[in-house]
């Protein structure tokens, strides 16, 4: 497809102007009809270069699947086969959901040569997310016309579950440097650990547990493993209710960034955050040698997943999750204790992802809980809002700011309370921000299970 440039128009105005002139100066007229004939023989030149050959190939590379929260790169592979060099407009056709209008490139190739464009997309929301063309818009030096070459096929990605964010806390255990990610060490009281086998000693292994005997034996470092003696079912319990549909973006640098720029701000859900914790608590859950299981309701009792350490539990885990929706109905936290009742026998550690904005919202579910927690040990994990906080680190100056502020500090005063009441009935509870909800939520679970 065929467009005209600015510069052609620009240059066609220039024209129309000189021979407007020229009703007062005759030899301007002549000027500005052979400015016109150059200039509509440069556009056909122009546009037979461009049609020449089938001059522009381009091929989005990304994975086959997106991570939830994430920054998914995404690689635009150009390629020319023009024997000039020639400028292109890239314009790749992004899921609607992401409301982008930036997705747009500036790139000079020259004679028969390739290029990346590169970028990145944040999804706030699991499921299916269409991408369409690739449009490239090409201009040879003259740059009076352009040549639109759509490229590319229109493909579906799935959103799942922070896979990216699992992946790298897997290599960070595997390097012992969980705690660049904000996991405590918690230290275990008493000797519960038995003894697995010997091994090569590795940058970061405790050096107290060398086995200086085997090391003498085979003339280098070799250290003890140990393993815990007890091992627990660990289930993640997720409230699909209407509670859980409130939207928290990442941070406050993200709200500065989305005000500045004029985009629609994008948040995820608390769903979203309880999924995505869930998935990291049951990899690390595994990795201890306890079993990790998944539960989820709402107005009933619906996914059960027992619990497992099995290799493939985790790749279960992630499609089960994948697929959970939210029917925005009242959680029913009877149905919850029947279901557990039920499908749980053994005393477990139980997570449960739940939002309790007051007291009245807690009066309505103690009962239940403190039967959920009289059966198996019990673990509340409930939302803060950093934006509150932040709204109360500034300093009021109307009439309406001081309002806002005694809302706001009531507000999070009912969290706390909600907090305190909790442990009164020897309930354990976790009060986090979304963004810090994976590494809380790992710290809780380390630190409960070095009491047992």
């Amino acid at each position: 497809m065929l467009y005209l440039r600015r510069r052609f128009y620009l240059l066609m105005v220039a024209t129309i102007l000189v021979i407007a002139a020229g009703a007062a100066v005759p030899a301007l007229y002549t000027i500005g009809r052979l400015m016109f004939v150059m200039l509509l023989l440069a556009a056909c030149a122009d546009t037979a270069l461009l049609w020449s050959r089938r001059g522009i190939v381009a091929e989005r590379l990304m994975s086959d699947r997106f991570s939830n929260g994430d920054e998914n790169p995404v690689r635009i592979h150009l390629e020319s086969t023009y024997p000039f060099a020639v400028s292109l407009q890239v314009v790749d056709e992004i899921p609607f959901v992401f409301q982008r209008r930036d997705v747009s490139f500036a790139v000079r190739l020259g004679k028969q040569a390739d290029a990346y464009v590169r970028y990145a997309l944040t999804p706030t929301k699991r499921g299916v997310y269409g991408f369409g063309f690739i449009r490239v818009f090409t201009a040879t030096s003259l740059g009076l016309v352009e040549r639109r070459f759509t490229c590319g096929m229109p493909r579906d990605v799935k959103v799942y579950p922070s896979y990216l964010m699992l992946r790298q806390y897997e290599l960070l255990a595997m390097s012992s440097q969980l705690t660049e990610m904000g996991i405590k060490r918690i230290r275990r009281i008493g000797h519960n650990t038995d003894f697995e086998q010997i091994k090569n000693y590795v940058q970061g292994d405790d050096y107290r547990v060398i086995n200086w005997r085997a090391t003498a034996r085979r003339h280098e470092l070799m250290v003890n493993v140990y393993q815990e003696e007890r091992s627990q079912q660990v289930y993640s319990i997720i409230d699909k209710g209407r509670m859980m549909q409130q939207s928290f973006t990442t941070d406050g640098a993200a709200r500065a960034a989305a005000s500045a720029t004029a985009e629609p701000q994008q948040s995820m859900t608390l769903l979203d955050y309880a999924i995505n914790a869930s998935l990291v608590l049951s990899f690390v859950a595994v990795n201890k040698q306890d079993r990790a299981g998944l539960i989820t309701f709402s107005d009933h009792f619906d996914t059960f997943l027992p619990a497992s350490r099995q290799g493939g539990s985790m790749h279960t885990m992630q499609e089960m999750l994948y697929a959970e929706q939210t029917d925005f109905r009242e959680s029913d936290f009877s149905a919850l204790l029947t279901g557990i009742t039920r499908h749980v026998s053994h005393r477990s550690l139980l997570v449960l992802f739940t939002s309790f904005p007051s007291m009245t919202a807690l009066r309505r579910q103690l009962g239940y809980l403190r039967q959920i927690g009289q059966r198996h040990r019990l673990l509340v994990v409930f939302f803060e809002d950093d934006e509150l906080r932040q709204k109360l680190s500034t300093k009021p100056r109307t009439t309406e700011d001081y309002y806002q502020h005694v809302v706001t500090e009531g507000f999070l005063h009912e969290q706390h309370l909600v907090v305190r009441t909790l442990r009164q009935y020897g309930i354990q509870s976790l009060l986090t921000s979304p963004r810090h909800l994976s590494v809380g939520v790992i710290n809780k679970y380390l630190e409960i299970k070095s009491r047992l």
